[in-house]
């Protein structure tokens, strides 16, 4: 067995209670018990662990402008048939469409902001080819 027993994502933002809220209703999560003033952490019934750190200096990434690598962002599988709901989920809540491929199928990718400006993905299907300009 590992040293390490579990991770978990955690994303700056200024305010850590909203951007978890934000992400609790998207993935249907509970917020962890160990919350402080500065971090707030949810987990899925799957075991995915998020956390949200307050930066009073976060800033939203700037990508996808052309010039900018994307270097991170979260990807996030969903059913084929469901990624049309979950794009209304994803406004209702908040979060901002960014880039849809309008392709359709099984390797259909949409890309959103959550309400501080992090970068995610909702796929049909986790196969992808490698980044293009």
């Amino acid at each position: 067995m590992g040293l390490i027993t579990t991770g978990a994502i955690v994303l700056d933002c200024a305010d850590p209670d909203e951007l978890a809220r934000f992400y609790i209703e998207l993935l249907d999560a509970e917020r962890c018990p160990d919350a402080t003033v500065n971090r707030t952490d949810i987990e899925t019934s799957g075991g995915l662990r998020m956390g949200f750190r307050r930066d009073l200096n976060a800033t939203p990434a700037s990508w996808p402008r052309p010039e900018d690598s994307l270097q991170t962002h979260l990807d996030f599988l969903a059913d084929a048939d469901d990624v049309d709901e979950l794009e209304r989920r994803v406004v209702s809540l908040g979060g901002l469409p960014i880039e849809a491929s309008g392709r359709g199928g099984p390797s259909e990718a949409r890309l959103y902001a959550d309400p501080a400006g992090h970068t995610f993905t909702i796929r049909a299907s986790l196969r992808h080819g490698p980044k293009v300009d």
